[in-house]
């Protein structure tokens, strides 16, 4: 159903577009997923893990996240400039200040609001980290 606003003189519908952006993941048609999500101007990226870096410290493994979620963003057409949001999962206490270091490489200026909270285990037992995003798509 479209949003609609209302006022005496005129009544403006808006239909809200949906695009589902695929991270090539075989499990998205199995477990029901996107990569990300854009509704109208606002852009949501899954919680996403260093796919393919498994090997990698802390450091890399965030790193990897932020290149699978810069081409997620480029797609729904945001940047990181565009991001109001971070959640950040760590198995490892002890990483906060590595994760938190690697995230400010790319948020230094953008500042968005983030939460970094501490998990026992992701899907993965080698990841470390996994990250979700929230942006605002605007009219550059």
């Amino acid at each position: 159903m479209p949003d609609t606003v209302r006022c005496p003189l005129l009544t403006v519908h808006w239909i809200l577009m949906r695009q589902n952006i695929s991270g090539g993941s075989p499990y998205e048609p199995i477990v029901g997923f996107s990569r990300a999500v854009r509704v109208g101007n606002m852009v949501h990226l899954a919680g996403t893990g260093p796919v393919g870096a498994d090997n990698e410290d802390t450091a890399g493994q965030t790193r990897r996240i932020f290149s699978i979620a810069e081409k997620a963003l480029a797609e729904a057409g945001a940047t990181f400039a565009d991001v109001v949001r971070t959640r950040m999962y760590l198995t490892h206490v002890e990483d906060w200040e590595t994760v938190g270091h690697v995230h400010g490489e790319f948020f230094a200026s953008v500042r968005p609001a983030a939460t970094m909270v501490v998990v026992a285990q992701l899907l993965n037992p080698a990841w470390r980290i996994e990250i979700e995003m929230d942006a605002v798509v605007s009219d550059h």
